[in-house]
């Protein structure tokens, strides 16, 4: 099947990938910190399943650039990661976070580690219909290391370090996720969605273009090539299958992590279903490439944005340009940022610019089957664990 819309983010000749230079002219600030860390994304639909986020931390001060795109299962071009990617290179990097600096503070030498996760979801039902909805599964999370704790210790010490994360707010629990609704710049109400209370936030609208990029020597990301092969059960590799109108399909993406000699985490995303390209990407939490919390809160809004997309590419509506601000709120690691607690966050806030022809009805619905079948939003609303495994090497 042919791809959908053109390939900006290739053809564009920006890096995909950097910190910004002038977020203050941008406009772009971030929200109240309630927590420890709270993040503004903005992401905006450049062409296809094509987007761009900016996303400002209140604990780092920095704003990021990041880009998301889908591969053939979407008719996509690859250009860039999928939004999953991003949860999941975010997820092990906050976990690589928790495991480190909980060594430090007891005093474990950990000689080698390697982390290799794996995140589960599901798409379920019939689109025509409107009962299809997406879901999200536990967590694989496989340790390779090499310390001298013996085999309790290290289990309760590694189950103590996700616990830390706070990631581990959004997995713990169901939160219900927030929202307000714009179209065509008038406030709609919600129809099943729970609504924000307060007043809906300024459409960014064409202020991402004003992002400058800051100087880096480093490749923040880059394409590896062709996921190794693996068996998924109702797994998915056919181009455009992630529009047929009746699922039922499970996905798998996955992310390995190493920690370079520089500090950075080298993070590599695997596409193991739907099929598609692997990505390497950089983590900091200094600075120097897109910390944990910030390729989290990304994840979240590009996927919710890609329903969108498919939702209105399925049943062939009107919706040329579309926004959101999203803000996510998390504590500080429980070993990372030294309160000796489990992770915490607070629902995600998000509000919606439209600009369509549909009607406001319409509108609002656009908005209910995006939440309904987002893989993030699902993320949120169940509750999960991490099912650990520890391999000594």
């Amino acid at each position: 099947m042919a791809t959908i819309g053109e390939d900006i983010i290739r053809n564009s000749g920006t890096t995909p990938f950097f910190k910004l230079a002038n977020a203050d002219e941008v406009g772009i600030d971030a929200p109240e910190n309630r927590k420890g860390d709270a993040l503004r994304t903005w992401v905006r639909s450049f062409s296809g399943f094509q987007k761009e986020a900016l996303i400002r931390s209140a604990k780092t001060g920095d704003t990021w650039r990041l880009v998301s795109d889908e591969g053939p299962y979407l008719n996509g071009f690859d250009a860039a990661p999928c939004p999953l990617a991003f949860l999941s290179t975010g997820m092990i990097a906050s976990f690589m976070n928790e495991i480190l600096a909980l060594a430090e503070i007891q005093g474990v030498v950990i000689r080698k580690l390697k982390l290799i996760q794996d995140n589960y979801y599901t798409m379920k039902g019939s689109m025509p219909k409107r009962t299809m909805i997406g879901g999200a599964e536990n967590i694989d999370l496989q340790v390779e290391i090499d310390c001298d704790l013996d085999d309790a210790a290290l289990n309760e010490f590694l189950i103590n370090a996700t616990y830390a994360s706070p990631l581990n707010g959004l997995m713990r629990g169901q939160l219900k996720s927030l929202f307000k609704l714009c179209a065509n710049g008038r406030e709609l109400p919600t129809a099943k969605v729970a609504e924000i209370d307060g007043s809906v936030f300024p459409d960014p609208g064409d202020h991402f273009a004003k992002a400058n990029e800051k100087a880096s020597d480093l490749a923040l990301m880059l394409p590896i090539g062709p996921t190794p092969k693996k068996e998924v059960v109702k797994g998915t590799t056919s181009g455009g299958s992630s529009l047929s109108d009746e699922q039922d399909r499970r996905l798998n993406i996955g992310a390995v992590a190493v920690l370079r000699e520089d500090g950075i985490k080298e993070i590599q995303q695997m596409q193991y279903s739907p099929f598609g390209t692997s990505f390497r990407f950089l983590s900091s939490e200094d600075g120097r490439a897109p910390d944990a919390n910030t390729l989290i809160s990304a994840g979240i809004g590009f996927c919710f944005m890609t329903q969108f997309g498919r939702f209105v590419s399925m049943l062939k509506l009107d919706l040329p340009d579309y926004r959101i601000v999203q803000d996510t709120h998390f504590s500080l690691g429980g070993a990372s940022g030294g309160t000796e607690k489990a992770g915490e966050a607070d629902p995600i806030e998000t509000h919606v610019y439209l600009e369509t022809g549909e009607s406001d009805e319409m509108a609002q619905e656009m908005l209910d089957i995006s939440e309904q079948t987002c893989f993030l939003h699902a993320f949120c609303r169940t509750d999960l664990k991490t099912k650990l495994k520890v391999v000594r090497v």
